[in-house]
């Protein structure tokens, strides 16, 4: 068998993905924040957390920011999240570096969804008036389908035809159910 030279990883690399477990002390809002946002996109919370403290360079601008007063002022509670060891160690890096707690840099870089969580919120809106639409056309279209079964036949190519249209049409509505549940999360917001 012929060996190939591939580059190895770093062991480094290998560790900064390793999962670990972190407890912060967060407002109750920021983590319903963080809750509904991964739920809505159908992302872990692991992963939109990586990714948020991940960002080294909005952790360093959150961290010239912070009002510690106004920080210390908020109702907070524990929560403890599986986050990846690099991101543990690039957020206790920048708290470290910035004087700052590592609680208020995940506090406020979580506030960082906030437009998200908003632009999610009207598009779900808008779907949800698009519904009464979507369902008159399915009643049209099946109403359609019987009528064309009674002039031509079930073998008919048109009625076989215009029978996945309808099939098409009830996916897609069964698809928008689906999407406008996942999406109630976001309506507390």
């Amino acid at each position: 068998m012929e060996e190939f030279k591939l580059p190895t990883p770093e062991l480094k690399d290998l560790r900064g993905r390793q999962s670990v477990r972190a407890t912060f002390k967060l407002s109750p809002r920021a983590i319903a924040v963080l809750s509904a946002v991964a739920t809505h996109l159908g992302i872990k919370q692991k992963s939109l957390f990586d990714q948020l403290i991940e960002d080294t360079a909005s952790l360093q601008a959150i961290a010239r920011e912070i009002e510690p007063v106004a920080f210390r002022s908020l109702e907070r509670v524990q929560k403890t999240f599986v986050i990846s060891r690099r991101t543990l160690v690039s957020l206790e890096e920048t708290a470290r570096g910035a004087s700052t707690p590592r609680d208020a840099l995940v506090e406020y870089s979580i506030q960082r969804l906030l437009p998200v969580l908003s632009e999610e919120r009207e598009k779900h809106r808008k779907r949800k008036t698009l519904r009464e639409d979507i369902r008159r056309q399915v009643a049209e279209a099946g109403k359609t389908l019987k009528k064309a079964v009674a002039l031509l036949g079930e073998e008919d190519p048109l009625t076989l035809r215009l029978g996945e249209a309808v099939r098409g049409l009830h996916a897609l509505e069964t698809f928008l159910e689906e999407l406008l549940e996942k999406g109630e999360a976001i309506e507390r917001f």
